[in-house]
C-alpha cells in the first residue's frame, strides 16, 4: 500500500503532471547515486502537504538521496527572512492564499480543508518526531510519517500538537511507539536546531524548499524544475 496518504487520492489522469503514486519498492538510500536533495519543510505547511507525494515520486524516479529536514519555519526562519504567519499577512494575501490552495487541491485531486480545525498549530513536536524516525528508521520511514502528519492536518482534521495523535500516526504507519519518547531526546532537539540553522545558512525562507547543490527551489509549484534539475545531475 502507498505510504503517503495524499497519494491514495491522486487521480490516474494526473500522471503526465507528475502526481504518480510511488510504490516505494526500494528505500531511497538504496537507489542513491550521487544526486541529493535537501528537503526543508514545516510539518504543518499546506504547500508541503500538496507537494509531498509528488516530490517523493520525483526523487525515487531520479535515484536521488533525500535528506529529510523539518525546520522551525515560523519561530526562527520567518523572523530573519521577512516571512509572516498567515494571520499577520495582509487581507488580500490571506484571501489569495485560499484561492491558490483550492486551485491546487482540485488540480492534484488532493483532499484539503481550506480552514482546518487544528490550524494554526505548533509543529515542533511533529518535526522532532519525524527526526526521531529518520534517526532510527531511515529516510523512507521519515517520508512516510511526514506524509501522514501533513495529511492529518490538512485532510483529516487531526491535532498534530497532541501526543495521542502522534502516537496514532506512528501506529498507522507501522512504526515503533518508542519514537515518540525518542522525539523528546537531546539528539532530536539538537537535530531540529541544526536543520533550522542549516536552512538559514542555505538561504531558505519558505516551505517546502528543495535544495540541490546549493540551488533553491521554493514551493511545490517548482517541482517540475526540481525534476528537470535532477534529470541532468
Amino acid at each position: 500500500p502507498c505510504p503517503c496518504p495524499v497519494s491514495c487520492k491522486m487521480s490516474a489522469t494526473r500522471l503526465q503532471h507528475g502526481s504518480r503514486v510511488s510504490q516505494y519498492k526500494k528505500p531511497f538510500e538504496e537507489n542513491a547515486v550521487s544526486r541529493s536533495v535537501d528537503y526543508y519543510f514545516a510539518p504543518q505547511s499546506p504547500w508541503t502537504y500538496l507537494g509531498h507525494q509528488r516530490f517523493c515520486d520525483i526523487a525515487r524516479a531520479s535515484g536521488a538521496t533525500v535528506r529529510v529536514l523539518p525546520i522551525d519555519l515560523g519561530g526562527k526562519v520567518f523572523p530573519i527572512s521577512g516571512g509572516l504567519p498567515v494571520g499577520k499577512r495582509a487581507p488580500q494575501r490571506q484571501a489569495y492564499r485560499l484561492v491558490e490552495l483550492q486551485r491546487y487541491s482540485e488540480y492534484l485531486n488532493a483532499p484539503l480543508n481550506l480552514k482546518p480545525k487544528y490550524f494554526p498549530v505548533n509543529g515542533d513536536d511533529a518535526a522532532r518526531l519525524i527526526i526521531a524516525v529518520d534517526l532510527h528508521d531511515g529516510t523512507e520511514a521519515a517520508l512516510k510519517i511526514t506524509g501522514a502528519i501533513l495529511a492529518a492536518v490538512w485532510a483529516q482534521e487531526r491535532h498534530i500538537d497532541d501526543e495521542k495523535v502522534l502516537a496514532e500516526l506512528l501506529a498507522e504507519q507501522g512504526l515503533s511507539p518508542a519514537r515518540l519518547e525518542q522525539s523528546h531526546s537531546q539528539a532530536a532537539h539538537e537535530r531540529y536546531d541544526a536543520n533550522t540553522q542549516q536552512a538559514i545558512d542555505a538561504g531558505v525562507f519558505g516551505a517546502p524548499s528543495y535544495v540541490i547543490d546549493g540551488e533553491i527551489f521554493w514551493g511545490q509549484d517548482r517541482l517540475d524544475f526540481v525534476e528537470r534539475r535532477l534529470a541532468r545531475s
